[in-house]
């Protein structure tokens, strides 16, 4: 964490981090621990045979979901950042280091692909499409990793971001004892 203090979640929680970081699995973790409702960005954006959701749709699913307290939402799109910040209290950054990432991203890919894991809505991941294509997620890694460590904090410094608590995590160890610690607070409450 930024700090050495420990840092309690809100009630409105985004999560925020790289392609393969673990945003989903953590947000459940986090959801379940405090007994939140878990918004997957991916999810609402992608329909059937990998057909992307109008982002007006997307915003609008985002918005109703959002209306009350008690949430995790995980995922990076700018498209509805300015509308889920705003409502956000807390923004968990998994602000690993970009080797951390990409190994975790290539084991998660290739359990995906050899055990024909259901994605969203029937899609599954394919091992072309992984490795072998202009839309590779391992293309969108390298793009976006350095954009992501470059622009999160300039987006955090802005006034109409000044009322979030940045909860920064640098690797899964450090995340694993911040979770252990939320529980532990949630359970001696």
């Amino acid at each position: 964490m930024d700090s050495n203090a420990f840092q309690n979640p809100g009630q409105k929680i985004a999560v925020i981090g790289a392609t393969g970081s673990g945003k989903t699995t953590f947000a459940q973790n986090l959801g379940k621990i405090l007994g939140y409702r878990v918004i997957e960005l991916d999810s609402i954006h992608w329909l059937p045979n990998w057909e992307e959701e109008e982002w007006d749709n997307i915003r609008s699913q985002v918005d109703e979901m959002t209306n009350q307290p008690g949430w995790v939402c995980d995922g990076n799109y700018r498209q509805v950042r300015k509308m889920l910040w705003p409502k956000a209290d807390t923004i968990v950054w998994l602000n690993y280091p970009f080797l951390v990432v990409f190994a975790r991203l290539f084991k998660r890919s290739l359990v995906r692909v050899f055990g024909k894991v259901e994605l969203w809505n029937g899609n599954r991941e394919r091992f072309r499409s992984l490795f072998m294509s202009k839309d590779s997620l391992f293309l969108w890694l390298f793009k976006s990793y350095p954009r992501h460590k470059r622009e999160y904090p300039l987006e955090f410094a802005k006034p109409e971001y000044q009322h979030l608590q940045i909860i920064r995590l640098t690797n899964p160890g450090e995340t694993e004892a911040w979770l252990k610690e939320v529980e532990k607070r949630q359970s001696a409450d």
